[in-house]
This record gives structure tokens, C-alpha cells and sequence, in this order.
């Protein structure tokens, strides 16, 4: 089985061309959606967390976002403790998910893909990169944010540039270049590897 990650900076585009992937019969993991699955209902990584955040990280039994935002918020030793935990967990639940899957390839949608080294386990990684004015757009409206709020979440994230270089592959998502041929050509090339 060949497995596939794809990441880009916030506001790239990478669920669309997850989607389009999807929609081609491809089984796709979404990181996010399983990282948060799995600190509400895995045991040992509940476990871990309110070792590392304390009894307050959880509220009726279920991962109180805010509040671990709140301390980790500022902090990068504590939000990089906690990554040790969730990063570990995800990589494990991706490959046992990936093992149950047909089909000739499966793709990891990680927004973090390289920071949290699960590119190692990718036979390709897939770059969707898109301006920067464009991205900030597409946040505020998605998340009913402001440009401030979306320019701090890019400024914690690798550089576009960086994950451009460290990529096997790209997918242009700027309005203009059109996506769906270069997601049928990719996944073309994939069913053949």
C-alpha cells in the first residue's frame, strides 16, 4: 500500500484536494479530525494529557479546546510536550488505518506533516500552496476570523517555502490554476508507483 501525505499552509487548499482525491475512490486519513477523535476517546493519551495539563484539560469527559489553547498558548515547551503525545498516537492510528484499507494508495491530509516527522512514513508527500493574501482570505472567511488572528496561526507554521522544498510534489490552489488536472495527474502517477 502507497501512502501519500499531503499538507500545505493554513488556507491552501489541502481538504479541497483531499476531497477531489476522496472523490476518486482514494481513502483519505484526516490528522486533524483523528488527533481530536483520538484525545477524547483514546485512554492512554487522556491519560497523558492531564498528566502534562492537569484535571482542568478535560471538562464531562471530553478535551476542553480552549483551556489546553489557553495554556499552551505562548508557551512552546508545553504545546511541544504535548505534540510528543498526540503526534506519536496519530502516526500509530494512521498506519493501523492504513492497513485496513484497498486500493493502490492512501493519503494522510497533516496540515503538520513535516514538523511532526509523518512525512518519514510517506513512500510521496504533496505540497498545496497558495498565496499568502489568498490563504488569509480564506481563513477569515471559513473561520469567521480576523487577518491578524490567521497571520499569527501562519507565522507559527513551517514556512510555505520550506515545505515547498522538502515536498516530492506541489498542487498550485491560487484561484487561477486549475486543480482537478493536477490532482487527476497525481493520481495517476501514484496508481502506478
Amino acid at each position: 500500500m502507497i501512502k501519500v501525505g499531503i499538507t500545505g499552509g493554513i488556507g491552501s487548499g489541502k481538504s479541497t484536494v483531499c476531497r477531489l482525491f476522496s472523490l476518486l475512490g482514494v481513502p483519505v486519513y484526516d490528522s486533524d479530525t483523528e488527533a481530536r477523535r483520538l484525545m477524547n476517546t483514546d485512554p492512554a493519551v487522556i491519560g497523558k494529557i492531564r498528566e502534562l495539563l492537569g484535571s482542568a484539560a478535560y471538562r464531562d469527559g471530553v478535551l476542553d479546546r480552549r483551556a489546553v489553547a489557553a495554556q499552551i498558548f505562548g508557551n512552546c515547551l508545553l504545546r511541544e510536550r504535548l505534540n510528543r503525545i498526540v503526534h506519536p498516537a496519530v502516526a500509530v492510528d494512521f498506519m493501523r488505518w492504513a492497513g485496513r484499507q484497498t486500493g493502490h494508495y492512501v493519503i494522510q491530509e497533516a496540515a503538520v506533516l513535516f514538523e511532526s516527522g509523518a512525512d518519514r512514513l510517506m513512500d510521496a508527500t504533496v505540497e498545496v500552496t497558495a498565496p499568502e493574501a489568498l490563504r488569509i482570505r480564506r481563513t477569515c472567511r471559513r473561520d469567521g476570523t480576523d487577518e491578524a488572528s490567521v497571520r499569527a496561526r501562519i507565522a507559527a507554521q513551517l514556512s510555505e517555502e520550506e515545505r515547498i522544498a522538502r515536498a516530492d510534489h506541489v498542487i498550485v490552489s491560487d484561484d487561477r490554476t486549475l486543480v482537478i488536472p493536477q490532482v487527476l495527474k497525481l493520481h495517476e502517477l501514484f496508481g502506478q508507483l
